[in-house]
């Protein structure tokens, strides 16, 4: 006969609770390192060019970013229950896949992007869906580092061309300098043109300060409404700056046509850059300030 163990107050014993699972950091280290071994061509070819693409000259602080928002979030992260879910090891196939794919059909943005899904498929594959929804912001972060579908930059480039040579056209012509607009060229009465290339589009400062504000949402802001308007800031902040830098050339071009290009046309770039981060934030501000006006 059995005898079922009682406590005190004669009710029986339940069962110790399980231990808790700790999150494997070892085993996502290792698996995450033969990733990166396997895909080491594609993410040389992605290095090679942040060097040399201009337009993804922010694409460095990308994983450096997503990275410190897991520091940031390490508690919570540590916190939730560890559960392998072998089915997305599904992912991790779909990634090693659509990389061969990717390098045999020279598409670079399905090779790269693949790289991004097989480290997501072997961190939820061992850690569990609990812990792949604490990483879901930094995981959506790392998408910025990889430089858009040339498809894609070019149905942005044109009208972001065709916009700012129009309101460099407007504002040059406001200010008393007439011009004769051709397509993307504005003829100057002096006889010096300005082309509005791809480069002066404005896609830029727009891909970096779409970064920026994701970036900035997230650790400085709480409210999500606030966090969407600041991304959609973004579209108007850069589309003005860069008339009003293109702007600025036609002037320089006008007047002091030795100083308009070179290394000075490089500088001004940096310098509305900055204006326009330093707009974005006096915009966060005032919908920080109309609000509490708003509750006082």
């Amino acid at each position: 006969m059995s005898v079922s163990p009682v406590t005190a107050e004669g009710g029986t014993l339940s069962s110790a609770p399980q231990a808790k699972v700790k999150l494997p950091i070892p085993a996502i280290l290792f698996y995450s390192a033969l990733v990166v071994l396997l895909f080491l061509p594609v993410l040389f070819d992605l290095l090679k060019q942040w060097i040399n693409d201009e337009n993804m000259g922010y694409a460095f602080f990308v994983p450096l970013v997503a990275g410190y928002v897991v520091w940031l979030d390490r508690a919570h992260i540590m916190e939730v229950p560890v559960k392998p879910c072998w089915p997305a090891l599904a992912l991790v196939v779909w990634g090693f896949l659509q990389m061969l794919l990717g390098l045999l059909g020279a598409l670079s943005f399905l090779s790269r992007t693949a790289f991004i899904l097989t480290m997501v498929g072997v961190v939820w594959t061992i850690a569990g869906t609990a812990v792949i929804r604490t990483l879901l912001f930094p995981i959506i972060l790392l998408f910025f580092m990889v430089p858009i579908p040339l498809y894609v930059y070019q149905r942005m480039t044109i009208p972001l061309q065709t916009v700012a040579t129009n309101l460099a056209a407007f504002g040059l012509e406001t200010l008393g300098i007439p011009v004769s607009q051709d397509g993307n060229v504005l003829t100057l009465p002096d006889g010096h043109s300005l082309d509005v290339v791809d480069a002066c589009s404005g896609i830029r400062s727009l891909l970096s300060l779409t970064f920026l504000s994701v970036a900035y949402g997230r650790l400085f802001e709480t409210r999500r409404w606030v966090k969407i308007a600041l991304i959609i800031a973004t579209v108007p902040i850069a589309i003005a700056c860069n008339a009003a830098r293109i702007t600025l050339t036609g002037i320089l071009t006008e007047y002091k046509p030795d100083i308009a290009e070179g290394a000075y046309h490089a500088f001004e770039g940096w310098v509305i850059f900055m204006f326009e981060l330093v707009t974005l934030l006096g915009f966060h501000r005032l919908i920080s300030f109309l609000r509490r006006r708003s509750h006082a």
